[in-house]
């Protein structure tokens, strides 16, 4: 009662500490120190003194460091307790929140720590980010040297940095001002490149979970600087080749981080299409200005970059259809600003099988390309029950049955008779099973066939089947899908009735005749 403590620090520089620092500080204690440096500017926070009661969740005492305003917990840059201070930290903006909490027991002497803005440099923890060269896209300081360790706090796949503006002072050996990376937290690891001049440095993947950056100017002749930004594999970007698989946000079901930008590459083989099921989704929410999704968002691009056509793009809590691509590959792109953060998403995605379905008033014909399914027995591809498999012919795999077999049955939908069977791809390994269902169907009299996926990677989470074959034809082996619709037997019962009928008339009218 009666201790004062916290603020907003908006000094260029400064320093602040626990109350009654270098003493014991009081119990039952929390402080908020807000620092806010001018627009445009980042701030650096180190530690000088560090001394808190230890526990192995900081559940009792603790310091909190927020990249941004306090209590968003996709700005918590790492909350700390113990003997052991937290690293130097540089802000992505140009505020920074300071949160200090004591319980009503076991006192100690508390932290001293110092900021200040501008600053360039500093340890870097995100599970992305950004940096930027001091005073960019204006003409850096001379006589400059700044470091960002990335990495050390949570993060256990390679780190990917990637260049988006870069001009500077050039020079045979890049002498003068340069970008030196380091594939780990000191110049003492091996060094991954140097780099100078106009021409933006390539993509570079580390081999451990630290990257270290150097930035140094000389002192005359500058340029425009660099922009970067890092993101953390495995858990901020995957590519997936196998034919199903899921994936969610970082962190999830916890809160995503804030200032992400991570990417998930899905790549099948030719032929495949991706079709991607929104298990479970809570971002930010929509602009309440403009109605759209400004904030945090995720977004689907066909093929491998973000240049390709926009599938959709959401955000908020939001219970979405499934979306499949046209082609092999399918790009999806989380983005969250510098607040708000949410649950965040999980999805699953399986392969579409490129197949042709095709049928007859009598026959269902469907023929799959063997490359598709390089990996199965014929065998383990079958209408219905096991003894309608696949038979190997040239380079297909086909099935060719008539309606009275494999499992078939006549349904009416929509006020059509349709008959109806189911194909099995089993692409079980050893315990794990894993079969992939298509349900076939067939509307004899209009000679049209459908087929729709309805088991993938997980029936139980999947509220309903999508058709997913549209006007597929073949042109040698290339295949689109054509869409189809069907019916059932009772038109071949009603023209074998009427047949008859016509028979017996006949040996009527000649007994007559006879008579």
């Amino acid at each position: 009662t009666g201790i004062k403590c916290g603020g907003v620090l908006s000094a260029p520089s400064g320093n602040f500490s626990s109350p009654n620092f270098p003493g014991l500080y009081p119990y039952e204690t929390e402080c908020t120190w807000l620092i806010v440096v001018a627009e445009g500017s980042s701030v650096l926070l180190s530690f000088s003194h560090f001394e808190l009661e230890y526990h192995d969740a900081c559940a009792y005492d603790y310091l909190q460091v927020y990249n941004g305003a306090a209590r968003d917990r996709g700005n918590l840059l790492g909350t700390f307790c113990g003997h052991s201070a937290p690293p130097p930290f540089s802000s992505a903006w140009h505020v920074m929140a300071v949160v200090f909490r004591s319980d009503r027991h076991v006192a100690k002497h508390g932290f001293a720590a110092a900021y200040r803005k501008d600053a360039c440099g500093g340890q870097l923890t995100g599970l992305s980010g950004e940096i930027t060269s001091p005073r960019y896209p204006e003409s850096y300081p001379n006589d400059a040297e700044c470091r960002w360790s990335i990495g050390g706090a949570g993060g256990s796949g390679p780190l990917t940095l990637v260049f988006a503006d870069f001009q500077m002072e050039g020079g045979q050996g890049c002498g003068f001002d340069y970008v030196a990376l380091f594939d780990g937290p000191t110049v003492t690891a091996p060094r991954l490149g140097r780099y100078c001049g106009s021409t933006r440095p390539p993509r570079t993947v580390s081999s451990t979970p630290h990257l270290l950056i150097i930035f140094k100017s000389d002192f005359n002749i500058g340029g425009r600087g660099f922009k970067a930004h890092f993101y953390s594999a495995g858990e901020c970007q995957e590519v997936f080749t196998a034919i199903k698989g899921n994936f969610s946000s970082p962190q999830y079901p916890s809160f995503y981080p804030n200032n992400l930008q991570c990417q998930w590459s899905i790549h099948l083989p030719p032929g495949y299409r991706v079709k991607v099921f929104f298990l479970d989704m809570e971002l930010e929410g929509r602009s309440s200005l403009t109605g759209g999704c400004d904030y945090d968002h995720l977004s689907a691009f066909e093929g491998g970059s973000e240049n390709g056509s926009l599938l959709g793009r959401w955000c908020g809590w939001e219970s979405l259809a499934p979306v499949t691509s046209h082609s092999n590959q399918l790009l999806l792109v989380l983005h969250t600003d510098r607040n708000t953060a949410k649950r965040g998403f999980s999805i699953a995605y399986v392969g579409v099988v490129p197949m042709n379905v095709s049928c007859t008033r009598t026959d269902f014909h469907i023929q799959i390309p063997m490359q598709s399914l390089a990996q199965l027995e014929k065998n383990r591809i079958y209408l219905g029950t096991p003894s309608c498999a696949a038979r190997v012919v040239g380079r297909n795999f086909k099935i060719h049955t008539r309606f009275d077999t494999c499992g078939t049955e006549s349904q009416r939908r929509n006020n059509t008779s349709v008959i109806v069977s189911t194909l099995y791809i089993d692409f079980s390994e050893g315990d794990q099973e894993d079969i992939h269902q298509y349900e076939v169907q067939c509307e004899p009299k209009k000679k049209e066939a459908s087929v729709t996926l309805i088991a993938g990677p997980d029936p139980s989470r999947l509220s309903q089947a999508e058709n997913l074959v549209d006007a597929q034809q073949w042109e040698g082996e290339a295949m689109d899908a054509r869409e189809i619709k069907s019916q059932d037997t009772s038109d071949i019962v009603f023209i074998s009735i009427c047949i008859l009928a016509g028979l017996l008339m006949v040996i009527a009218v000649v007994g007559l005749v006879l008579l």
